[in-house]
């Protein structure tokens, strides 16, 4: 009789465990992004440059916590990505940037096959290597790091219990203080969407 009572116990946990395997609080996502700065990214010297930053693919990680079933902690990572900055329609330098960001989510059909979700965050984004040319040639260039909000959008659709595609956007409000030589000449407003495509695997 006890024999048959644990075979009983232990068939009628494993669905159980398998449901908890299925349902595990973390979700690990890794795909590629494109960061395209808003088309107005402002102007230097008391207006006489007008900036512009071009876009730039890179391969994108996140990883997301799930604090229950709809509300989860996201955080992004990066490559580093690498933008031209032209003044006047002319490029000056190319930098490179970091722009990992922390975020909660919101899920709105969690276990559907298709689950859209909303977020917000914060952005921090530092930037490095810059390479002046053109009419920058010569001079030293330097970036300030900055903080802003970031606001996330973006539907899982399931492949099985553990995998899914994620396709996603994310706005994050990038603004940096540019010195010339040491002297500040103005700001530029980066603002930018960055949108794509990942392979989520949640365990």
């Amino acid at each position: 009789m006890r024999k048959t009572l644990l075979i009983a116990a232990i068939l009628a946990a494993m669905p159980l465990a398998a449901q908890a395997a299925e349902d595990g609080p973390w979700t690990f996502r890794f795909g590629v992004h494109m960061v395209k700065p808003k088309s107005d990214n402002g102007t230097l010297a008391s207006g006489a440059l007008k900036a512009d930053v071009d876009d730039n693919w890179r391969p994108t990680f996140s990883l997301e916590y799930m604090l229950g079933p709809n509300l989860g902690i996201d955080v992004l990572a990066a490559l580093p990505f690498s933008h031209d900055v032209k003044l006047n329609g002319v490029k000056a330098a190319e930098v490179k940037h970091l722009p990992p960001t922390l975020g909660v989510n919101w899920h709105f059909n969690p276990g559907g096959s298709v689950n859209p979700f909303v977020g917000v965050g914060v952005n921090y984004t530092r930037f490095f290597s810059i390479d002046e040319t053109g009419p920058l040639a010569g001079t030293r260039v330097s970036l300030d790091d900055s903080f802003g909000l970031a606001a996330h959008a973006g539907i899982d659709f399931a492949l099985s219990p553990r995998w899914a595609v994620t396709v996603d956007a994310r706005w994050m409000d990038i603004d940096t203080k540019v010195k010339v030589d040491g002297a500040g000449v103005g700001t530029v407003a980066i603002d930018p969407l960055a949108f794509g495509v990942s392979a989520a695997y949640r365990f």
